[in-house]
């Protein structure tokens, strides 16, 4: 299976969920020496590989944003978030950042080494956190301000350096709505290549504070108790839309 992206973009077919062969992926720059295996196994037959930014999708299929089909992608949707994550992985490591020599990719690992230096560059994962915040039979929804979708959701945010999972909740927490909580539980983790994302999900009970909202971060904030009309929440195919359903008042 192939998989061919430009920028945020997959290439499939335009009437229907399937992926480019051999000779689709050539026409559009992405010759089979170009495509780069998903696992570093001699029986992989999953590859990926990023083109150019004007490169025109070929008769009979279309770029489309990867973010807006993943729910459509069922089964692959994860396969794909891989895909997505090891290609630009690559696309962005052809040189040492260090000292800018030529990298050479592993044939054991995914990981480029400099052969200059000795700087060894593995896909990068950015650990971040996502709670919903819960007070008695309410819960918090948020609709951050940045995010191109008007859906409501949990908090959620990157872990900075030196800080545990635990305590970006309490910071972000603070920081985007002013509230302090307790009581974290762990629910689940999800792959989420927008770009490359480790989503790590908690639940959290409300302690004080009154709500304040961080307006560059996040546009709307609001508690959500039985009998309220919901907004619109994240599809189930994200963390995020378990995480809210499971614990709808």
């Amino acid at each position: 299976m192939n998989f061919i992206f430009r920028g945020d973009e997959i290439l499939l077919h335009e009437s229907s969920i399937a992926f480019p062969e051999a000779d689709v992926c050539t026409c559009v720059g992405a010759a089979a020496d170009a495509l780069q295996p998903l696992w570093v196994t001699a029986d992989c037959s999953h590859r990926t590989c990023h083109v150019a930014r004007d490169a025109e999708a070929p008769a009979g299929f279309a770029f489309r944003k990867l973010r807006a089909v993943l729910a459509e992608l069922g089964e692959y949707g994860a396969l794909a978030g891989r895909a997505f994550q090891v290609s630009e992985w690559i696309r962005t490591h052809r040189y040492c950042g260090v000292c800018a020599t030529p990298m050479r990719k592993s044939e054991k690992e995914l990981c480029f080494h400099c052969p200059a230096c000795g700087f060894s560059a593995y896909p990068r994962i950015s650990p971040a956190m996502m709670v919903l915040i819960k007070r008695g039979n309410q819960i918090l929804l948020a609709r951050h301000a940045t995010y191109a979708t008007a859906r409501y959701t949990a908090l959620a945010g990157f872990v900075e350096a030196g800080e545990s999972i635990e305590d970006a909740i309490h910071r972000e927490v603070l920081e985007e709505v002013g509230l302090e909580v307790n009581d974290l539980r762990y629910f689940g983790s999800q792959s989420w290549p927008f770009p490359h994302s480790l989503m790590i999900a908690y639940t959290a009970e409300y302690v004080s504070g009154e709500l304040s909202i961080q307006e560059d971060e996040i546009a709307d904030a609001r508690w959500f108790g039985p009998g309220d009309a919901l907004p619109d929440i994240p599809m189930l195919e994200s963390i995020a839309g378990r995480l809210v359903r499971a614990n709808l008042p």
